[in-house]
């Protein structure tokens, strides 16, 4: 029997419209589920590893190590150390659920804010990477959410470098502004891992969840060559005035690794990106009868002023129009919600005729415990008739209270996928 990754598809579906957003929208998550995508894509001949068009050869290395960090982690080592089997010497899964496994450790770290169990989680892998030599190799998963989750702070904790992310995000700073200063406060990120593990082969399987999927980005970059430096950290840092924020005197910055060497024997190799989800989306709607249109896939700007955008731009019958990516939230308030919930919101604020517009986050995590939401005009009327203001709620932030009161909020779980956003709009 087949079980939907949108957990309450038949609640939320309660005009065909809706269910045909939904029904798209369902094909984009299956499309790009872990554990299918690493078995399409990665097998094990004999004693190579065949990844696309890449082979490994494990009998060039007397041992195998495993690090998994980020949200599709656990999904993903689970398939690897199938494949793997007694070959793997040892490994480490950092995600934010945990996982069984026979030959590697599950540890459960915070997110989206660091904590000291992701620093001692990351502490852990380091300790399993360094002393290694040129005939080991370290293989990675490297996902969504990893910038969080491997976290090993330089000359400053836990509470100093959230409290840094967490001004960034409130002044609007996007997914490459922050991740910059993440590599410049980390011992891990921005090549670091690369570095610790040198001289092993490191060959690093990547899940982007960021608009653009530039590798440098994903995680931080745990096994790329950084091209950011400690000046432009400082200049983000003094145009957002950071550091006046968190009432800090100075911020101390590291510098990325720049030698090419550490970087002469890593692979990294981009797996999935929202393409996939994407072009599925299309492919469903069509099957439904619809103009479908990939309009973008690295989305970003404010999700407000996006669900505006989407709420009132020129839409012909019958089209659908699908976007992946990530927008930013302005803090204002103290409420409860992520992005997709409050893009969602905004749409419900201006939307004129019979169009849905629904989104929603691919990890099933938007900042709260739904995934996002889904919306049409008919929600207008019903939110008024049971006294809830919408200006109110979006000028708290207060998106997730708002739509678990109605009822539109989409429930997927922790899917184990993190390849950004997505976003449908439909017109019947």
């Amino acid at each position: 029997m087949h079980i939907p990754v949108i957990e309450n598809i038949d609640q939320l579906a309660t005009t065909s419209a809706r269910r045909d957003a939904l029904r798209i929208l369902e094909a984009g998550y299956e499309s790009v589920l872990t554990d299918i995508v690493l078995r399409e894509e990665v097998t094990l001949r004999g004693n190579d590893i065949c990844i696309k068009d890449r082979n490994i050869c494990l009998t060039d290395f007397e041992r195998i190590f495993f690090v998994g960090i980020g949200k599709c982690a656990v999904d993903a080592s689970l398939v690897f150390e199938e494949i793997l089997g007694e070959r793997l010497t040892a490994g480490i899964v950092l995600d934010v659920k945990s996982g069984v496994f026979k030959r590697m450790k599950s540890i459960v770290g915070s997110h989206p804010f660091p904590s000291e169990a992701n620093v001692g989680a990351t502490k852990e892998i380091v300790d399993m990477l360094t002393g290694l030599s040129d005939r080991d190799l370290v293989l990675t998963v490297i996902s969504g959410g990893g910038s969080s989750l491997l976290c090993l702070p330089h000359e400053m904790n836990c509470e100093t470098l959230t409290g840094i992310v967490q001004a960034l995000w409130e002044k609007g700073a996007d997914i490459h502004e922050v991740n910059t200063i993440r590599k410049h406060t980390s011992e891990i990120q921005g090549g670091q891992l690369a570095k610790i593990a040198y001289p092993a082969t490191v060959v690093s399987f990547v899940f982007s969840d960021v608009p653009g999927n530039d590798l440098s980005v994903i995680a931080s970059g745990p096994t790329v060559m950084d091209t950011t430096t400690v000046e432009d950290a400082e200049e983000i840092l003094a145009r957002y005035d950071v550091l006046t924020m968190c009432r800090l005197p100075d911020c101390q910055l590291l510098e990325t690794p720049k030698d090419p060497k550490f970087f002469s024997r890593v692979t990294n190799i981009l797996l999935v990106t929202n393409d996939k989800a994407l072009d599925a989306m299309r492919t469903t709607a069509e099957i439904l009868g619809y103009h479908a249109e990939i309009r973008a896939t690295a989305l970003e700007g404010i999700a407000a002023e996006r669900g505006k955008q989407f709420a009132r731009m020129e839409l012909s019958p019958k089209t659908c129009a699908i976007y992946g990516g990530e927008t930013t939230v302005i803090i204002k308030g103290d409420g409860e919600g992520g992005r997709s919930q409050e893009l969602a919101l905004s749409a419900l604020q201006y939307i004129t005729d019979d169009r849905v517009v629904v989104a929603t986050s691919s990890d099933g995590w938007d900042n709260t415990d739904v995934a996002g939401a889904i919306t049409d005009i008919g929600d207008r009327a019903r939110a008024g008739s049971a006294g809830l203001v919408i200006d109110a709620f979006l000028a708290h932030n207060d998106s997730y209270r708002f739509w678990m009161t109605l009822g539109g909020a989409l429930k997927t779980g922790r899917t184990g996928i993190n390849v950004a956003d997505f976003i449908v709009v439909l017109r019947p």
